[in-house]
């Protein structure tokens, strides 16, 4: 029997599962699918969750951390649709699936996570499935990551109780990001924020109806 090291061919009718019921979500554009196609879920959550990885749910990792629901993860990209020149900045890497979808649409992605080991996990996924435009480090999300700015696209993943400003200025001209914002432990809004020659403006995306882990630090909640 032919070596499958990585589980990927026991997973492929799952995640093609996973992948009709993203497009019955409403996600239909063949490039965002193909992503899910291409990248093993089940290699960025603990092998205990592996029966899980490919369910339109979101998934333990530990640390009280959660990798979101795939659909919502669909529908991030939608919404930003990155594009193969966009810089990237990613607040909360997690698991790193994320990571690697974004890594995989746009030339560069800069990921900050406060949990040491989730970083050092979701740098060995990315490095098992050859991803090598990813850029992860550990520290504080909500001040952003100064030295490679502006960024083309911002991605949180953390609710936050208003748009971090550092975050804003950190935003290209034309750049555009999206934040979950609202209460600590209840429903967030979900904000998309576009960068403009005269400043910035913000438009809830989704009300009430996304809830992330809080997005702690000196732009978010207290630790």
């Amino acid at each position: 029997m032919e070596s499958d090291p990585l589980g990927e061919r026991r997973f492929v009718a799952a995640r093609r599962r996973l992948i009709e019921r993203i497009r019955e979500k409403g996600i239909d554009d063949l490039d965002i699918l193909r992503l899910f196609d291409l990248t093993p879920r089940h290699l960025f959550v603990p092998e205990a969750m592996w029966p899980r990885a490919y369910l339109d749910n979101a998934v333990p990792i530990g640390f009280g951390q959660t990798a979101s629901q795939p659909s919502l993860q669909a529908f991030y990209i939608s919404l930003l649709s990155p594009r193969s020149d966009d810089k990237v900045l990613e607040i909360g890497t997690g698991s790193g699936f994320l990571t690697a979808l974004l890594a995989r649409s746009a030339e560069r992605v800069y990921s900050i996570e406060r949990v040491r080991e989730l970083s050092r996990r979701a740098r060995r996924a990315l490095d098992d499935i050859g991803v090598a435009n990813a850029a992860l480090i550990v520290g504080d999300g909500t001040i952003g990551w100064r030295k490679y700015q502006p960024f083309d696209v911002i991605v949180v993943s953390a609710g936050a109780p208003s748009v971090p400003s550092a975050l804003v200025d950190q935003l290209a001209e034309n750049g555009r990001m999206l934040v979950p914002v609202g209460a600590r432990h209840r429903g967030q809004e979900l904000v998309l924020v576009r960068r403009t020659a005269d400043g910035a403006t913000t438009e809830e995306v989704v009300k009430g109806a996304v809830r992330f882990v809080p997005l702690l630090g000196e732009g978010g909640w207290p630790e």
